[in-house]
């Protein structure tokens, strides 16, 4: 019996159809993650009050890449991360107590990697009306370890209690926790060619904070076959009354460097030429601010180099008018 014509379309049509579904399907299926991350690495876990703890750990590595980190406690979620933070602090503890602390990381696909090793902080007992922040630490160093890597040293702050943590910051940003006993600290994941500025506060079991130590300036060296460091170093900055007076080391390029870019909090400010041969070594610029006191400014500065283009930013100065 012949068919109708519609009838024999709409039959090929159909397994076309499912024809197409089916190749999706197998695409879908040939494209679908299921290798989870690996666990994360390195965790390390620092009471920094009666009721924090900084918890950091080393990135996890996936198949298609990681995109985010999840804290637990006592095997209890308490933080969730993106993929590009490394640490954090979980607030919020009972005082005097020990609290174990692992790590898992996550992909796209929802996977999530296993366990990373446990770690365990303990808090300090907490101290009642505590107001009194430590003193600043002092005498601050910086020394790199390679392209990738630097450790600080300092001398230790005073507290009425004690010490429980000493933060280290870069750039206005914490980048590292130690405990209250330690009085240095080794950085990775930094940089080659790159300047840093690092400061250093102590803080007690009441979460009072010292003033921030002295910076200490570090450009990292270049890796081997890499390009060499760009930026401005030594950076150093004086307020006088209406004016800032600053100093630095141009980078060295084999040529002389005759102009700079001088950026203020981030934007632009001007443009320093030297319309002979530049200075040897140190060079020293004036500018001339509104005479408010009280104003802060982070200052940084990026040389032309002698092919035209533009190197990297020196590490941030920061001064306050006078």
């Amino acid at each position: 019996m012949q068919r109708p014509l519609t009838a024999v379309l709409s039959a090929l049509s159909t397994l076309s159809l499912a024809a197409a579904l089916s190749a999706c399907s197998g695409t879908a299926e040939a494209a679908r993650d299921t290798r989870a991350p690996t666990a994360p690495t390195g965790v390390t876990a620092t009471a920094g009050s009666a009721s924090t703890v900084h918890v950091m750990w080393s990135a996890a590595a996936d198949d298609r890449g990681v995109t985010g980190y999840a804290v637990y406690r006592q095997g209890r979620k308490v933080k969730d991360l993106s993929a590009g933070t490394l640490m954090t602090d979980v607030t919020g503890l009972a005082p005097a107590t020990p609290h174990t602390f692992t790590v898992r990381a996550r992909d796209a696909a929802g996977n999530i990697s296993p366990d990373s090793l446990a770690v365990t902080a303990t808090t300090p007992s907490a101290t009642a009306e505590d107001r009194t922040p430590p003193s600043r630490p002092t005498a601050l160093r910086a020394t790199a370890d390679g392209p990738g890597a630097a450790t600080l040293g300092w001398r230790p702050a005073r507290d009425d209690t004690r010490v429980t943590a000493y933060d280290v910051y870069q750039g206005g940003a914490r980048v590292h926790t130690v405990p209250g006993t330690d009085t240095t600290a080794r950085l990775t994941h930094l940089r080659p060619a790159t300047a840093y500025t690092f400061t250093v506060r102590a803080r007690d079991a009441a979460e009072n904070s010292s003033p921030d130590s002295a910076s200490a300036d570090l450009t990292t060296p270049a890796a081997p076959g890499g390009r060499p460091a760009t930026a401005p170093t030594g950076v150093t900055a004086k307020a006088t009354k209406g004016a800032i007076t600053l100093t630095w080391t141009p980078p060295r390029t084999g040529a002389p460097v005759k102009e700079h870019e001088l950026h203020l909090n981030g934007r632009f400010a001007t443009t320093v030429v030297w319309g002979a041969e530049p200075p040897p070594g140190p060079v020293t610029y004036t500018l001339t601010v509104p005479a408010t006191p009280g104003v802060r400014y982070a200052l940084t500065l990026r040389a032309r180099l002698p092919d035209g283009t533009w190197g990297d930013f020196s590490a941030p100065c920061t001064v306050v008018t006078v």
